[in-house]
């Protein structure tokens, strides 16, 4: 079997909405990004932990527990940059107690409950050669829980309908059902740095009922056929770059035809609001693709060349400029910028999320965010600005 399924359950929030997707993707290379390794050192992280959690409480067990931590601690990216950081081991052990959590709880319930961790899950009824691994699979008499870990900050990411949880419960149903009663799955998604925890329950007919829903698209998306049907889903495609159904999709508001030709209505406004993000993030990804192509591969696109971009000064050593203009007569204080304290990213590393917030709690301070636009769909309270204007008085 591959080492990654053609329908990866990853990426099945797009192959069930564009079923040519998954075949159009092979023609790209599938390169990984430093944030994805982040977040594979962060699975194996918590995987560490939970067997920890698992493994019989001997001395021999907690030193080789200790080395393998050390072991993981030195880990780097290619950069040479630890992957571990103090605040990666607080977010994660979010996951970590969201897990050993739900395990226990299932344990008071049904005392032959287990744990599961990287359990590989197969549901080839559903969709041909489908196959992923559960972060962490809990089951017991009654209730089944797939527990997932997502350590991305920039999409958040929601358990209810989630088609990549639905698929290992049906991977995780067709392997564990003959043994336990199950009349009931749970998956959780753990997203530490953006949103948190969220979950869906369904029972196991609502659960093959998808399944079956899923069958006739899956075998449409293994051949490739089907109509292309761009949308957010397209973020991560592989091929979002050439595809043409998302060119046009994007070019939709430059093609509009707006009723007043001299000013746009309120309505026409809206409109290009709406899809204005989307339109410069997929125009950005096509000049980077083409950039990358041009410098990597040679690639000549029709009325383009590479020249030299516009570039900076910079100063190749520091403390000879310091001698220099010292012995000029300019003293320190003017050509030296002052100390300043690193960044809440920085210090974050360094310290960790809780004692960080500790430590600093009686100077940190969170002003108001500046205003946006927004969809009304969005959960934030509406800015009001009387309110502030108000609040301001009070204080």
């Amino acid at each position: 079997m591959a080492a990654h399924a053609i329908l990866s359950p990853s990426n099945a929030h797009r192959w069930l909405m564009c079923t040519p997707s998954a075949l159009l993707e092979r023609q790209f290379p599938d390169e990984a990004s430093i944030y994805a390794d982040l977040g594979t050192f962060a699975h194996k992280w918590g995987e560490t932990q939970l067997r920890h959690f698992l493994a019989p409480d001997t001395a021999a067990e907690k030193k080789a527990f200790q080395k393998e931590i050390e072991k993981l601690r030195k880990e780097t990216d290619k950069n040479g940059e630890p992957y571990w950081s103090r605040s990666l081991e607080d977010y994660v052990e979010e996951y970590v107690s969201t897990v050993t959590g739900k395990f226990l709880e299932a344990r008071e319930r049904d005392s032959a409950a287990v744990l599961l961790l990287e359990q590989k899950l197969e549901f080839g009824e559903w969709v041909p050669g489908g196959f992923g691994r559960g972060d962490a699979v809990i089951v017991a008499d009654g209730l089944m829980e797939i527990v997932d870990l997502k350590y991305g900050q920039n999409v958040r990411v929601q358990a209810q309908g989630n088609p990549q949880l639905r698929l290992y419960a049906l991977g995780a149903y067709q392997e564990l059902s003959c043994i336990y009663d199950i009349s009931r799955v749970a998956v959780t998604i753990v997203q530490p740095r953006n949103g948190g925890t969220s979950s869906e329950e369904l029972s196991v007919k609502e659960l093959l009922d998808w399944g079956e829903w899923v069958k006739p698209i899956a075998q449409m998306a293994i051949k490739g056929k089907g109509e292309p049907r761009p949308g957010e889903h397209c973020l991560f495609c592989r091929a979002k770059n050439r595809c043409r159904a998302l060119a046009e999709y994007e070019m939709e508001v430059a093609k509009a035809q707006f009723e007043d030709l001299r000013l746009l209505s309120d309505e026409d406004i809206s409109s290009i609001l709406g899809r204005a993000d989307s339109l410069i993030s997929w125009a950005k990804g096509v000049k980077d693709y083409a950039l990358k192509e041009a410098l990597e591969n040679g690639k000549k696109w029709p009325g383009w060349k590479i020249v030299q971009g516009r570039s900076n000064r910079a100063i190749s050593d520091e403390s000879r400029a310091a001698e220099l203009l010292s012995s000029a007569g300019y003293a320190e204080k003017d050509f030296y910028k002052p100390r300043e304290i690193q960044g809440f990213t920085v210090l974050e590393k360094l310290l960790g999320k809780k004692k960080l917030s500790k430590l600093l709690s009686e100077v940190i301070i969170k002003p108001p965010g500046k205003p946006k636009l927004a969809p009304e769909s969005d959960p934030r309270e509406e800015w009001n600005t009387a309110k502030e204007d108000f609040e301001k008085l009070e204080d």
